[in-house]
């Protein structure tokens, strides 16, 4: 018990806090993205982080390169041990390209042949590079991803994103789909290249569907297969479904303001399962925060939020 007691006090956390306002109209085709919140977002995630003895780096808007959130997740990915806790949050604009691995074709309608990606400042992170890096992690390592922005996985095939009818002149952290072509179109080997090196790099066994893991809960014999090959334990929340918009504030996003009402300063004394019911609760119809899992996850689920 004493020895137990003793690795768990060894235990660290690595927290990374990503919070664009804004993108550079140069690689958007003339689109910035504007928002209000999202810096708000990282400064107050990384005083949580901060308040449980984490390590906590921010990158705002122009610092949120391409280059540089993919730096920060590799050093973290070399420092973390079993036990450890890396803890990620993007508060941004949600976009899409062209999926050109092939990671959609199995699951046919259910897909709609688009990657999602996080739109940082110069570029586009693909969701198969996020879960590539988020596989090297050691096992054992537990990994909170909290995602405020926009996955429309489906929606732009299916029908238009749901938003709030009572808040019409909302700002959404949705990528226009209009704005999300004329990217990748004007960018097409750049993002192409990406997802082909990714399959090089790691194997088509080895790497998490990103699109299940960012879009779906249901658990499926494909999913069930992944898992097995996801060595950390990993908790995603992200702030709605995909066929839905996560919408921005003043102060915070949405999503961020009714989780940090849930924390409330470290008085919430839930599971992680808990928390996500909670913030879940707080929220309209029109924006139902995901929650999915990847790894050996059973502990972690059943652990308080942020701890170490």
């Amino acid at each position: 018990m004493a020895r137990k007691a003793a690795s768990r006090k060894k235990a660290k956390g690595i927290a990374l806090h990503l919070g664009l306002n804004s993108v550079d109209p140069g690689h958007y085709e003339g689109w910035d993205g504007p928002l209000l919140a999202c810096e708000f977002d990282a400064h107050d995630m990384g005083s949580v982080a901060k308040s449980r003895g984490m390590a906590s780096t921010k990158l705002l808007t122009a610092q949120a390169t391409r280059a540089r959130v993919l730096r920060s997740i590799r050093a973290a990915a070399k420092k973390l041990k079993k036990g450890d806790l890396f803890f990620l949050t993007f508060s941004g604009h949600g976009g899409q390209v062209a999926d050109t691995s092939g990671d959609e074709d199995d699951l046919g309608e259910l897909r709609d042949k688009k990657d999602e990606t996080w739109c940082l400042f110069d570029g586009q992170l693909i969701d198969d590079e996020l879960y590539l890096e988020l596989s090297r992690f050691a096992a054992g390592v537990r990994i909170l991803v909290l995602s405020d922005s926009c996955h429309s996985g489906t929606v732009v095939r299916a029908a238009p994103p749901i938003t709030d009818p009572a808040r019409p002149s909302a700002r959404s952290r949705l990528m226009p789909p209009a704005v999300a072509e004329r990217t990748y179109q004007a960018h097409r080997d750049f993002y192409d290249r990406l997802q082909r090196d990714v399959e090089k790099r790691a194997g088509k066994a080895a790497v998490a569907d990103p699109d299940a893991a960012l879009a779906e809960v249901a658990v499926s014999s494909r999913l069930t297969a992944i898992v097995k090959k996801f060595r950390p334990a990993l908790i995603l929340i992200s702030g709605c479904q995909d066929n839905q918009t996560s919408m921005d504030g003043d102060r915070n996003g949405a999503f961020t303001e009714e989780l940090l009402q849930v924390w409330n300063g470290g008085a919430f004394k839930g599971s992680y399962a808990l928390f996500h019911a909670a913030i879940k609760s707080r929220l309209p119809a029109t924006q139902t925060p995901n929650f999915f899992v990847l790894g050996p996850a059973g502990r972690f689920v059943r652990q308080a939020p942020f701890r170490l």
